[in-house]
């Protein structure tokens, strides 16, 4: 039997790249899987995953080896098809959205997000159609589709109370807060790390940017209010642990810079749910009224943008040899967020007008 990490030359990866676009060009199914068998071969990639993925015997890609070896790529002959190339129809574009919209496990795929061989394996099966993956993400885009990153989603969120929360509780809340002239709060905190965090960034081509590192598990702690109206943002920073005494040290302190009556929303951390902090809030009934947020629902908390701006600006592919150059280099961030309210508030436009439209069960976003 054959070795399959016998080394494939970069002159011929590149001879049987040309070969699989012809192939791809000419509809020629078969020898699309056997070029594409004999790159992964070239790859070091094991015949039996190969084989797995391609819906085809591991023999078989033995002999596409070895007349490889005794044929060369010449050997690759390319049938072409007389006519113009198959296309998708207009109706098979609409069935494929709504395959796409309904993901890759109706299908009967294992994964829970599509890929471009996955799509590619659906077409060839069901429509008769033959795409180079690559074209594939121009008919994606051209569907209205784009690639994305797939994000987690709690197996503990209650989709009908977020969806509560938005059309009633919201609503009533914020016309609370109007009609009393308050300002409306949106509460969190944030951690930022002195080993710093990464941001994507350009650099060249194999050479991946490198950022410097003291690896010190320290972190400075904020805590931070931003008004639903204006975009005015209350803070405070911490170098210890968040605890109910600190949360309330914290509301205490926005209490006194202003004489408006407050309303806020906050998430369920357990230092908000704290006997202490409900006795404060109950203690000033009269200035600050308290909603909270459906549980694991980070995404109806506009603050989260605040955040990520700070984090790009402050800490992002940054080093932070002591701490107090993290805790300067935070502060001074938040501190130009706070003299800027409508750029703050224009953080978070999406949000604005996605909260002002409470939407249908249908139409309700996934929290993070």
């Amino acid at each position: 039997m054959l070795n399959l990490r016998i080394g494939i030359g970069s002159e011929t990866v590149k001879a049987l790249g040309e070969v699989l676009r012809q192939a791809y060009r000419a509809g020629d199914a078969q020898l699309v899987k056997r070029v594409t068998a004999l790159l992964r071969v070239s790859r070091h990639e094991s015949a039996a995953s190969i084989a797995a993925e391609l819906g085809c015997a591991e023999s078989s890609i033995y002999e596409w080896l070895k007349k490889l070896v005794y044929e060369g790529v010449t050997g690759l002959k390319v049938t072409w098809r007389g006519g113009r190339p198959n296309r998708l129809s207009k109706a098979q574009k609409a069935q494929l959205v709504e395959l796409i919209k309904a993901g890759p496990q109706a299908a009967g795929f294992k994964s829970g997000c599509w890929n471009a061989a996955m799509l590619q394996e659906w077409i060839e099966r069901e429509c008769g159609v033959l795409y180079n993956v690559h074209y594939l993400a121009e008919l994606l885009h051209n569907l209205g589709f784009s690639f994305q990153k797939a994000r987690f989603v709690s197996d503990h969120l209650d989709t009908a109370k977020r969806l509560a929360w938005l059309q009633q509780v919201w609503p009533t809340f914020l016309a609370q807060a109007k009609a009393a002239g308050g300002l409306l709060l949106f509460g969190d905190e944030a951690s930022f790390a002195q080993w710093g965090s990464l941001g994507y960034t350009w650099a060249l081509k194999g050479q991946q940017p490198l950022i410097k590192t003291t690896g010190k598990r320290k972190a400075y702690k904020v805590l931070g209010l931003i008004e639903f109206f204006s975009g005015r943002l209350f803070r405070m920073g911490i170098t210890g642990k968040l605890n109910s005494e600190v949360y309330i040290r914290f509301l205490s302190m926005v209490l006194e810079q202003t004489t408006a009556p407050l309303f806020l929303v906050q998430d369920g951390a357990s230092y908000h749910r704290a006997a202490a902090v409900k006795q404060f809030i109950a203690q000033q009934a009269k200035r600050l009224t308290v909603t909270q947020l459906p549980s694991y629902s980070p995404d109806y908390n506009p603050i989260e943008y605040l955040w990520r701006a700070t984090k790009r600006d402050a800490s992002h592919n940054q080093y932070f040899p002591e701490f107090a150059d993290l805790v300067a280099s935070v502060e001074q961030t938040l501190a130009e967020l706070a003299a800027r309210p409508a750029y703050v508030r224009s953080l978070f436009t999406f949000y604005l007008q996605h909260m002002s439209q409470p939407p249908t069960l249908e139409s309700l976003p996934l929290a993070a």
